[in-house]
């Protein structure tokens, strides 16, 4: 006796339901995999104590606010981390490297601009210095040894870089990154590229303080919230709530 085609019919969107989501928590489920086992701080990668800048710009050479541009893949984080420290008056959202064409997301997601996603971070040099943020930077808020990714991001817009603004910039960088590849602070060498800051150019209002305004967002609940948390408990003196 044959099934009547209504319930046929029925059976059938049913069944394709069914595995439409059975194929949304397998992937779910893998997604979470994958990047928990990706979502290590830059601190599990050290071995021992994370070092001083030995160079740094003393606070008597640079005269009122002070900007550094920082990459170290999706923006969300890295905004987040420097917005949580003393001395720092605002942090911006944004994409350096590229032209003010193409300084757009939709554009920038597919890898091909020269963009990197960055902050631009504004701070009084009397409070807190480039060394110190440079020293932030490469302890929490990213893994300096991982080439154009940063965990399940991949590309070139999720790059590690630093954009100075300046020769003093340029030297303090560059310095510390040296000191700490001699002194074998990571496991592997650092890719953090170091380029000219030829513009900064702000992101849409939608990724401008991402973390304040969407705390349970999965992937900062898996990637950015253990970054604020190991801020908090090894730059005491630097976190601000």
């Amino acid at each position: 006796m044959s099934m009547p085609t209504t319930l046929l019919s029925r059976s059938i969107r049913r069944l394709s339901i069914l595995s439409l989501v059975v194929l949304a928590l397998i992937g779910g489920a893998f997604y979470l995999r994958l990047s928990r086992s990706s979502a290590e701080t830059p601190q599990s990668l050290v071995q021992g104590t994370f070092p001083d800048p030995a160079v740094n710009m003393p606070a008597s050479q640079a005269k009122g606010m002070q900007t550094a541009v920082l990459a170290g893949g999706c923006f969300w984080g890295v905004e987040a981390v420097f917005e949580h420290l003393n001395g720092v008056s605002d942090v911006v959202s944004g994409y350096a490297g590229g032209s003010a064409e193409t300084a757009n997301y939709g554009l920038v997601s597919f890898g091909q601009t020269g963009h990197a996603e960055s902050v631009r971070v504004t701070y009084d040099p009397a409070k807190i210095s480039y060394g110190q943020l440079l020293k932030v930077y490469f302890a929490v808020a990213h893994d300096p040894t991982q080439v154009n990714r940063q965990g399940p991001d991949a590309g070139k817009q999720y790059r590690s870089a630093i954009f100075y603004e300046n020769d003093e910039q340029k030297q303090v960088a560059q310095a510390y990154i040296d000191q700490l590849n001699q002194a074998g602070t990571f496991r592997k060498s650092i890719a953090t590229q170091l380029a000219p800051l030829n513009g900064f150019y702000a992101a849409e209002a939608d990724h401008q303080n991402f973390i304040d305004r969407n705390p349970n967002y999965p992937y900062v609940v898996i990637h950015d919230l253990p970054k604020l948390k190991q801020l908090k408990e090894q730059f005491v003196a630097l976190y601000k709530k």
